[in-house]
């Protein structure tokens, strides 16, 4: 079975971008589309990753094939923002996901107790902000899978991410981190055997899981960053007074993947084979409390 683990939709919110989120969304991308695409290009299993949101999952819930899923925005205990993946939980679950999600040591308890399956997303990416080399020992410490392959990731910072995957025994998994329709599905995880999404699921904790797909360029972030742009112009007629700034967008998507490149080449030295051995955990451990109710 097939998965794009990592897909966005309308509901992931405004553009995070401090002048652009006043009047652009991070994606104009129907539930319903996206689902559409996705199985056209061979998916099996569909989930949504919207930013903090499970709004777009009400479109697509009568669809047994789906689960719930969603990118939590998350502060680390040295103040670093990062984005968390989390899969397969139920409703009643996102508001306890939300309240705990800039306390780290809380939401880990939460989520290692549920057996929530959780990743870190786009490990070297400079997408979030500034990393601190602590953030990496609670990866590496408590985390039990990494994102290794996105189709909107240079491919040496994929490489990367594999890399750090396999030194640290996590599992890996893949997604095309789409916000426009033509990126959905790019790339995914696969579970070969899989027939279901339990074995599909337990395929990944056992380690029989693979990524695949694409992985990003300066052509096409450019020309999603345009495809936003376009869908932006057709929700809010007034936007289209911005057309001249076009001509900034490639120059943008350019200096942000030589951002990526350096901030690649800046943290992957440090953390591969250079972390202090620690003792190996077991995928799902977590730090010992006693269990929380849904309900507190």
């Amino acid at each position: 079975m097939k998965c794009d683990m990592h897909v966005h939709s309308y509901f992931s919110g405004p553009c995070t971008t401090p002048f652009a989120r006043r009047f652009c969304r991070e994606s104009y991308s129907d539930p319903v589309e996206v689902y559409s695409l996705l199985k056209r290009r061979g998916m099996n299993l569909f989930t949504l990753t919207d930013h903090d949101s499970i709004d777009g999952a009400e479109k697509l819930r009568r669809y047994p094939d789906f689960f719930l899923s969603e990118e939590l925005t998350c502060r680390m205990p040295s103040g670093t923002e990062v984005h968390i993946g989390v899969y397969d939980f139920e409703e009643r679950q996102h508001p306890q996901l939300q309240r705990r999600r800039n306390d780290l040591v809380a939401l880990l308890m939460y989520l290692t107790e549920r057996k929530i399956l959780f990743s870190i997303n786009h490990v070297f990416s400079s997408l979030t902000g500034r990393r601190e080399r602590e953030d990496f020992e609670w990866f590496r410490e408590y985390f039990p899978v990494i994102e290794s392959h996105n189709s909107h990731m240079p491919q040496s910072a994929n490489a990367r991410a594999a890399s750090l995957a396999r030194q640290w025994d996590k599992i890996g998994i893949g997604g095309s981190d789409a916000h426009a329709l033509a990126s959905v599905g790019k790339a995914f995880t696969e579970v070969p055997e899989a027939r279901n999404k339990e074995e599909f699921f337990a395929g990944l904790k056992s380690g029989a899981g693979r990524v695949a797909g694409e992985s990003g360029s300066f052509t096409r972030l450019t020309r999603d960053v345009f495809l936003i742009a376009f869908e932006m112009m057709r929700e809010k007629s007034w936007t289209t007074a911005l057309t001249p700034l076009a001509v900034l967008v490639p120059v943008i998507t350019f200096l942000n993947y030589r951002n990526e490149a350096a901030f690649g080449r800046r943290w992957a030295p440090q953390v591969l084979d250079e972390l202090p051995d620690s003792p190996k955990r077991a995928r799902w451990a977590g730090i010992a409390q006693p269990a929380l109710e849904d309900s507190i």
